[in-house]
């Protein structure tokens, strides 16, 4: 069973697979191919390009946009067979965007003004449908190079060029390549032992067979409770019946907040379409990119009846904003993070009846600050524990101990029979899709080495002595912190506006300096350092790949003042940059 084998240049930030054992050879071959012929030996050969973008969700698509308007020679090249990026591959069970409507969307308005959502929270499908849209408006595909994935990236410093070679013998001579492929590109599977011993079926997330798994009466585990293990167990919860049963194997409890979906009809919509394009040009006033942000008020100038009632009302709106929306010390005060976690760990006990269930759901004490670690949003997640055929498994205490034939066994000798296992194992991420690779810059550097201790890099999209290479939604960027459309279409218009500038002045690169990313790395570990994600051990910073840097991976300065700086810097000619 072929388990390791890795496809990046993808953003799957939960979730795809091709049979019932197969976790790595899932991707399919689509014989229309959109605009390539992979297989056809005569269709290898050497292009020449202005910009190779690797990766067509929403990072990806955005750029080419922008490079096509002002006459740039661009491709996309994406591992998958379509364009979507995460969307292409998120297809698990109740896959489906956290960031609330309308801001999880293109700005642009050929996209906009005909699109209509069915609700703030559109699942998986509806995104690939989005995609589709984007193409019948946008013609993407036709710069598109499907089920191709670049594993080699060299430059050459004489000719100011990179040569970038992909899996299937494409070669690409291009003057300049943006990697776009997210912070989830390279999933990662835990080294349990017998993993290949199980017989029954076993998906990674992010390799979900398109038809879906049947677990109605079936024995089904779901490893995992970050965001895509909430939304699992949350659907296989319902889809098993009276005859199944679902345990969901847990480390550390997901401090998740509740959804409240809202559906939408098209007229709602088209009362709105006039405002969207200042809708989209507000999400760089707040720090997330959404439309709100923290209050200005502190939890302790509020009497504890107070506090009651604004934290309701917080809850009542539903999505982040129990988290984002809050009082402002709420995420940089201990006391105050505190009462907001017990309000949530109440509201949580009253869904859940069981005692035990009770407590490793939604423990008394604090497992960590509250935000300090991703949380998920859910809609009947933890009332589905209710159910007699519904348990949670500790496995911080009682860990995995090994994978049997039939079923998992814990290190206290606990045997669970399984028949279906959903790894929600999640993501080396924000640095594994780049780090997946090999990119080889000035005098031979690789970026593997260069990164093996520590990431580097200058304004989140840089890196010194790899020239005319960037990067989006990736290390040291605003990225997991923010609403993503909010993030690489800022990133997508620097980039933009800088090959602009380079072609009117005729400057052949432009390279980082060393200095420059050394104070934006001291700069983003000061952003963050007092703050519950700069404290807590999550996927953030590293902490969930053995062996992998502990460091602040995150831009925690928010959206506005990232996007200040990068306009500062090009109205600085290019402070920290060197042009050539």
């Amino acid at each position: 069973m072929p388990i390791k084998r890795d496809i990046s240049n993808v953003a799957p930030r939960g979730d795809h697979g091709d049979g019932p054992h197969d976790l790595g050879d899932a991707i399919e071959n689509n014989p229309t191919n959109h605009g390539h012929a992979n297989g056809d030996e005569s269709a290898i050969e050497t292009e020449t390009l202005d910009m190779l973008i690797v990766g067509a969700g929403f990072a990806g698509v955005y750029l080419l946009h922008q490079l096509r308007k002002r006459g740039f020679n661009a491709k996309i090249v994406e591992a998958g067979s379509d364009l979507g990026g995460i969307w292409y591959w998120n297809r698990y069970p109740g896959a489906r965007v956290d960031s609330q409507y309308p801001v999880y969307a293109l700005s642009i308005p050929e996209v906009y003004r005909d699109w209509t959502w069915s609700s703030h929270y559109p699942d998986h499908s509806e995104l690939r449908a989005y995609f589709q849209h984007v193409e019948d408006r946008l013609q993407v595909r036709k710069d598109c190079v499907f089920d191709t994935k670049v594993t080699e990236a060299e430059w050459d410093d004489t000719a100011c060029r990179w040569t970038i070679r992909c899996d299937t013998g494409r070669t690409f001579q291009t003057r300049y390549w943006t990697a776009c492929t997210g912070f989830a590109a390279k999933r990662y599977f835990p080294d349990w032992e017998g993993l290949d011993d199980f017989k029954g079926v076993i998906h990674h997330s992010s390799f979900w067979p398109k038809e879906g798994v049947d677990v109605k009466g079936k024995r089904v585990a779901v490893i995992g409770t970050g965001a895509t293990g909430v939304q699992i167990t949350q659907e296989w919860a319902r889809e098993i019946g009276d005859q199944g049963h679902l345990k969901m194997f847990q480390r550390t409890p997901n401090l998740a907040c509740r959804m409240n979906q809202v559906l939408l009809t098209k007229e709602e919509q088209d009362k709105l379409v006039d405002g969207l394009a200042e809708t989209f040009a507000a999400r760089n006033n707040y720090y997330n990119g959404f439309l709100y942000q923290w209050r200005d008020s502190l939890t302790f100038d509020h009497s504890k009846e107070e506090r009651e009632r604004f934290y309701r009302m917080l809850w009542k709106m539903g999505g982040f904003r129990f988290l984002m929306n809050n009082y402002y010390d709420m995420t940089r005060n201990p006391a105050a993070n505190r009462e907001a976690y017990e309000f949530w760990r109440d509201r949580v006990r009253e869904r859940v009846h069981d005692p035990r269930k009770q407590e490793l759901l939604a423990p008394w004490e604090p497992p960590h600050l509250f935000g300090g670690k991703r949380l998920s949003l859910e809609q009947d997640f933890y009332d589905h524990f209710n159910k007699p055929n519904v348990d949670v498994v500790d496995v911080r205490n009682n860990p995995i101990k090994r994978f049997v034939s039939d079923g998992i066994i814990q290190e206290d000798g606990t045997y669970h029979k399984l028949d279906i296992i959903a790894l929600a194992t999640g993501f080396d991420s924000i640095t594994g899709g780049l780090k997946d690779m090999k990119i080889t810059g000035v005098d031979g550097q690789v970026l593997t080495d260069k990164w093996a201790k520590g990431t580097w890099t200058y304004l989140g999209m840089s890196t010194a002595g790899f020239p005319n290479f960037f990067f989006t939604y990736g290390p040291q960027a605003p990225t997991a912190f923010s609403n993503g459309p909010s993030c690489i279409e800022i990133q997508g218009d620097w980039i933009t506006a800088v090959l602009v500038d380079l072609r009117e002045r005729k400057v052949r690169k432009i390279d980082a300096q060393r200095g420059a990313e050394e104070a934006w790395r001291e700069l983003v570990f000061e952003l963050i350092s007092d703050t519950p994600r700069g404290k807590v051990d999550s996927w953030y910073n590293g902490a969930n790949i053995p062996g992998k840097p502990r460091e602040h991976l995150n831009y925690a300065g928010g959206i506005p003042r990232y996007k200040k700086t990068l306009e500062d810097v090009r109205k600085d000619e290019y402070r920290g940059f060197v042009l050539a």
